[in-house]
């Protein structure tokens, strides 16, 4: 009989995996752009406890711990995020949603009302000042 322990293990493990396709509209080059909304969780894929006050983000890739530049392209705001959990699911990246924000992070570059955002994500080398140090990894 399997036991609770090895199906949510299994189930991350085939997390991380289904990560690794090539057709993710996140990898390089830079920029990319495409759909963003915000989410809220208990947990990360990566273990740390989520907030929604952290400026964070979840994409369908699995270099954690990577920064990326979010900017609305309807208003140009701008936002640093640490990733740190994985998604948005595969329906919805299926329908060009590229990245979900944390609420914080959504927030600066948006209203929630919103839902759905175009944004262009660039990947940065290191955080910027606009991350809190909670944010850093």
């Amino acid at each position: 009989m399997i036991t609770r322990k090895q199906l949510v293990l299994a189930w991350v493990a085939l997390l991380f995996l289904s990560g690794c396709a090539n057709d993710d509209p996140v990898v390089g080059p830079y920029p990319k752009t495409g759909k963003a909304s915000w989410y809220s969780a208990k947990i990360t894929v990566t273990g740390e406890k989520f907030s929604d006050n952290d400026l964070t983000c979840a994409i369908r890739k699995t270099d954690f711990g990577k920064y990326y530049n979010i900017c609305n392209t309807a208003n140009n705001k701008c936002v640093t995020v640490r990733h740190n959990n994985f998604g948005p699911s595969k329906r919805l990246y299926d329908r060009g949603r590229i990245i979900d924000l944390s609420r914080a992070a959504f927030l600066q570059i948006a209203d929630l009302e919103e839902g759905i955002i175009n944004i262009r994500v660039d990947e940065v080398s290191e955080k910027t000042g606009n991350l809190p140090e909670s944010a850093s990894p």
